[in-house]
């Protein structure tokens, strides 16, 4: 959901805090369905998604690398090495017996899920990356990628389909199409 936090906080008598936020999207069904149940709230700053067209842009010149390669590689491939060469990623220290249950975990939210062992973090732990997949980055971290992979395939002197000015203007509808006239905060509960 998307809404926007109210400022008028109260504490109730038993010591719980009252927050209420505003939105334009429909809560009844999800208010039903969860009633008198204890739910997870996710509260974070609003940032649109990106656009459909910045997105098949990406997977073209993806795809066009991939080809150019020899052997060819996937689109899919191609993604993982530019999520790995500019994107953006947290860096966690781990136990060694639970590296390969989080590499698992972490990539089957998507194709740029990519985690890396970096190296060791003292004895009996490592040190991962673990790369965010292009779906949760913002305009200027899609550009950065978008760019990343534009440089490649000029390189490569692989014809894009896009002009820079054209791939500027996609970055620039970021989100526009599916923003509804909503404040910046999000809300989910589950």
């Amino acid at each position: 959901m998307i809404g926007r936090l109210k400022s008028d906080l109260m504490r109730l008598a038993g010591g719980e805090w009252l927050v209420s936020f505003t939105t334009r999207d429909d809560p009844r069904q999800l208010i039903d369905s969860l009633k008198d149940c204890d739910v997870t709230i996710d509260l974070k700053k609003y940032s649109p998604k990106r656009s459909k067209d910045a997105n098949a842009c990406m997977w073209s010149i993806c795809a066009d690398i991939g080809k150019a390669l020899r052997p060819p590689v996937s689109k899919e491939e191609v993604y993982r090495q530019a999520i790995r060469a500019v994107g953006v990623y947290t860096d966690v220290t781990v136990c060694i017996w639970d590296v390969d249950t989080i590499i698992g975990r972490w990539s089957t939210h998507g194709d740029g899920w990519v985690a890396d062992v970096i190296d060791d973090a003292g004895i009996g732990k490592k040190r991962l990356h673990l790369y965010y997949g292009s779906s949760t980055y913002t305009r200027d971290e899609m550009r950065v990628l978008l760019d990343w992979l534009t440089d490649q395939a000029e390189q490569m002197q692989i014809p894009l389909r896009l002009s820079r000015e054209e791939e500027e203007r996609l970055l620039a509808q970021w989100g526009k199409a599916s923003c509804k006239q909503t404040a910046p905060a999000t809300s989910a509960a589950g």
